[in-house]
């Protein structure tokens, strides 16, 4: 028997579930629409929320950074890979978030792998949302720190877990998800801050996916509910609604410098590249200057959400722009995703372990970069293929 046989008999698992996923390739620049595997389909895969992925000033500006200093920084920040792009990134994000200070990282899941073992220990405890992200999982599981979660997006539960660990840890952090990626759903910040003040806890949230969405000009959660110089610790990426890659913390001067001492992925990865930073800033940049995109988005997602509860599907919890259609079973929710492909419509099943047993879904990721006419023929798809599999 080969030592890699276990693999194959757990692929061919996965398949006979419904489970394995089958990646596609895309042939072309993120938009509205895409070639996929040889076929022009309609864009509803993407965390490209504000269309920037392919937005000719964010391209010039990688174009001309790349120029000037070149591609790659070909250091770790903390030797000699730290770039004037990298600082004044920093600057910039610092100011449009309204915080004292922020860093960059290679992307949001190394932000969070960085962030969380750099502030708790094995002496401490962690209480996390029990539906937060893959990357907060990893890096609390990394950190050591005894890890408590409390019921999803409950205060009450928070507080109660909080009061029955008094006494048992030496520091502790409260992390949550800002906006939950599988549901659309918003964390209740304000009443979490509130916890967290009580007990004088260290508060995080990672706002991948509402710095672009939520608040003022897409400034985030915090903006969004008016908690400047509340939460503690601001995680987030730049390769969703910036349209990029990268991560970003955000937050307290202390914690941020702290991190620069010993968040392991700025110490141990190479730096952030430069067309990567200078597209960066230019995002920042269309950001600042209008709400336009940014309003075009959740207009859009309020059209498409209504059409679909017209038609009767089950849009679930969502708040935002996050459209989950949920559909119960793996095997179905492919069969959907296949169907609609087949109907000129790009939009992924996502299963287990990704969401629960019991809850796959196709996820629809609405953009400005629709237009209402890209809406119409989406919920005609859907519309013929929920008839056609008797969803609908």
């Amino acid at each position: 028997m080969s030592k890699i046989d276990w693999i194959n008999q757990e692929l061919d698992n996965l398949k006979q579930a419904g489970l394995y996923n089958r990646i596609r390739t895309i042939e072309s620049p993120q938009g509205a629409w895409l070639q996929v595997d040889g076929k022009k389909v309609l864009n509803f895969c993407s965390n490209n929320y504000l269309g920037l992925a392919n937005h000719p000033d964010i391209v010039a500006a990688a174009k001309k950074a790349t120029d000037q200093f070149g591609v790659g920084p070909a250091a770790v920040r903390s030797i000699a890979g730290t770039m004037s792009l990298h600082v004044e990134l920093e600057k910039r994000l610092a100011a449009f978030k309204g915080v004292e200070a922020a860093i960059t990282f290679q992307s949001g899941f190394t932000a969070n792998l960085a962030t969380i073992p750099a502030l708790v220990g094995k002496e401490d405890v962690i209480f996390s949302d029990r539906l937060n992200h893959a990357s907060i999982i990893d890096g609390c599981r990394l950190s050591g720190a005894k890890i408590i979660a409390y019921e999803h997006n409950d205060p009450t539960s928070l507080d109660e877990q909080i009061q029955a660990n008094q006494g048992q840890f030496r520091r502790a952090l409260i992390v949550t998800d800002g906006v939950f990626s599988m549901d659309g759903d918003i964390a209740p910040l304000p009443a979490i801050y509130e916890v967290a003040h009580k007990y004088d806890i260290l508060l995080m949230v990672d706002d991948a996916h509402g710095e672009g969405v939520l608040g003022k000009g897409g400034r985030g959660i915090v903006d969004h509910f008016g908690l400047h110089g509340k939460v503690d610790v601001e995680v987030g990426t730049m390769s969703k609604a910036f349209g990029v890659v990268g991560g970003v913390v955000a937050g307290n001067a202390a914690i941020i410098e702290w991190l620069r001492q010993r968040g392991r992925p700025f110490l141990f990865s190479s730096a952030v590249t430069v067309p990567d930073a200078a597209a960066c800033l230019a995002a920042i940049d269309l950001l600042e200057d209008s709400t336009q995109l940014v309003d075009r988005l959740w207009s859009n997602a309020r059209y498409f959400k209504a059409g679909m509860k017209t038609l009767g599907f089950n849009t679930g919890v969502s708040e935002t722009p996050i459209t989950p259609v949920m559909l119960g079973e793996s095997p179905l929710a492919q069969q959907f995703s296949r169907e609609l492909f087949e109907a000129g419509v790009f939009a992924m099943a996502l299963g287990f372990p990704t969401v629960p047993q019991g809850k796959a879904r196709i996820r629809v990721m609405i953009s400005a970069a629709h237009s209402s006419a890209d809406l119409d023929q989406g919920l005609d798809a859907f519309k013929t293929v929920g008839r056609k599999l008797g969803v609908i």
